[in-house]
């Protein structure tokens, strides 16, 4: 058995915080844990670095962690807040002096080679371009694959007609933008004790968990912590973890928890 560390290099919603224009109490904070970058993490198990997700705060998240060089990345879905920083990833195939693992549905990889053709070697009005990653695509809806070296169990659902797959390191699963999902999930999540997850606010919304929905979700799970990520601005760090039970914490940037991987 081996641990692992997930870093969260970033842990708001869409918009991050502060919101642009906004003048809300948490958007005014003074507390750092109230200044959210759009949601990613990083996964190191051994020497092995994974990114998960790409989104628009990638450069500030690089620079912020002193994030030079990854193994690998995985992509959830394709929302802009998780793809939108992909251009980056240009300078870490340059370090690397190869193509960099990329591990996503077919659905994802449809959509972002689309919209990234130049960094995918896609964009036929461009002569001579390189693919800045190898691809991996996953084979199923739900199931484990190898990738750099891991094992990684994965189990997919849908957010507003897109695919978004969630994925599991051992003990620890990372389930992102989840509203409505198959029954099988607690299957596939069964054993998980630590459980990062996706909570919006207190208010519904069609797309995401909402706080409460979220602890229900990770009671069901069994997870003995639960860390909750993808937070809007609704969200006082100090004021929403009173609130919470003991075992579920919002997290915030820079945070690192450890899982067991075996």
């Amino acid at each position: 058995m081996k641990q692992g560390v997930l870093q969260f290099l970033g842990t708001g919603g869409s918009m991050g915080i502060p919101v642009i224009g906004c003048s809300c109490a948490v958007c005014h904070s003074e507390m750092p844990h109230n200044k959210r970058l759009r949601p990613s993490a990083l996964v190191t198990l051994g020497d092995q670095r994974l990114l998960i997700e790409a989104g628009p705060d990638l450069r500030e998240q690089a620079l912020r962690y002193g994030l030079r060089t990854i193994d690998g990345v995985i992509l959830t879905h394709a929302h802009n807040d998780h793809v939108a920083g992909l251009d980056e990833l240009r300078l870490f195939y340059l370090y690397k002096g190869a193509p960099i693992p990329l591990l996503l549905s077919n659905d994802t990889y449809d959509d972002v080679a689309k919209r990234f053709g130049y960094i995918f070697g896609q964009d036929k009005r461009v002569e001579g371009l390189v693919a800045c990653f190898d691809i991996h695509q996953l084979p199923a809806e739900r199931g484990k694959v190898d990738f750099v070296g891991m094992t990684i169990g994965y189990t997919s659902y849908e957010q507003a007609g897109m695919r978004v797959d969630g994925f599991r390191f051992g003990d620890m699963a990372y389930i992102s933008d989840i509203r409505r999902y198959p029954e099988t999930i607690f299957e596939d999540l069964a054993g998980v004790t630590t459980l990062v997850l996706t909570a919006l606010r207190y208010t519904p919304s069609h797309l995401h968990f909402t706080v409460d929905e979220a602890v229900a979700f990770a009671e069901k799970v069994g997870a003995r912590h639960t860390w909750l990520t993808h937070i809007a601005h609704d969200l006082d760090h100090e004021k929403t973890n009173a609130y919470l039970p003991p075992h579920v914490r919002l997290a915030y940037d820079g945070l690192e928890i450890t899982f067991d991987y075996h």
